[in-house]
């Protein structure tokens, strides 16, 4: 029974320690005299990821794969499906044109990308469906690549930022605290929702990557869920859809 409740508070830890994270870090980068599109485009943006990195990262040292890509995949799904879903629900969700023809062809080919280097060793006799190290670098390079893209597009002046930085500047021990108990909240809270996952699958006889394509798809995938609901019901359509396309905290102008 303990396992279960520390799986659903793993979620509030992982939601908590990315809020205090993304705080200490971008107090300390305002501190010096970093810009707030900088902080937008990297501490922000890859700080409210954190919850499924984090999951990703030890179910993978835990050597439970199968809620990794299980994770990875479902919430894409949730975040494309769900999650727009409900905005679109909400209030009606205006496109903008350069997000259709480019973020969305962007999204698709990180997706065929996935597809291709998980199938890949299928010509091989002796292949195993897997995911390599080398994959993982160049799944990176692709991510680098995209983040280039944004940063180019926000120098020009073709891009806005809509949700930077956080205003308030910190003490320097404050921020300091922040980061740490940033660290270990999500570390604690990665560590229950996995063990939790697991232990839910064993229990009731399902595959890990059920559990992780459902459950804790939609769990990491609540702090998006909540901005793009808030933003909508604010008919602040441009937010709702740059929360789920392409990157979360900036609006690509036409």
């Amino acid at each position: 029974m303990l396992v279960y409740i520390l799986f659903a508070i793993g979620f509030v830890l992982l939601i908590k320690g990315a809020d205090w994270l993304v705080a200490g870090s971008a107090s300390v980068a305002k501190k010096y005299n970093v810009s707030d599109l900088v902080i937008g485009l990297t501490i922000v943006s890859i700080g409210t990821s954190m919850p499924e990195l984090i999951v990703n990262v030890i179910a993978s040292m835990s050597g439970s794969s199968e809620i990794a890509i299980g994770n990875v995949v479902g919430s894409n799904i949730a975040n494309i499906l769900l999650i727009l879903g409900i905005a679109a629900f909400i209030y009606p969700l205006t496109i903008k044109e350069s997000t259709i023809l480019s973020e969305i062809p962007y999204s698709i080919i990180a997706v065929l990308l996935v597809a291709f280097l998980a199938n890949a060793p299928v010509f091989n006799p002796n292949y195993n469906l897997i995911i390599s190290q080398l994959d993982g670098l160049v799944l990176m390079l692709f991510f680098g690549l995209f983040m280039l893209y944004i940063v180019k597009l926000a120098k020009e002046g073709r891009a806005d930022v809509v949700e930077d930085a956080p205003s308030e500047v910190l003490p320097m021990g404050k921020s300091i605290l922040f980061i740490s108990l940033g660290i270990i909240v999500l570390f604690l809270g990665g560590k229950w929702v996995v063990d939790g996952a697991i232990a839910i699958a064993e229990q009731f006889g399902l595959s890990q990557n059920l559990i992780g394509l459902t459950i804790v798809a939609v769990g990491t995938s609540l702090p998006e869920l909540v901005t793009s609901a808030v933003a909508a019901m604010k008919k602040n359509t441009d937010i709702a859809v740059a929360n789920v396309i392409g990157s979360k905290y900036v609006l690509i102008k036409t």
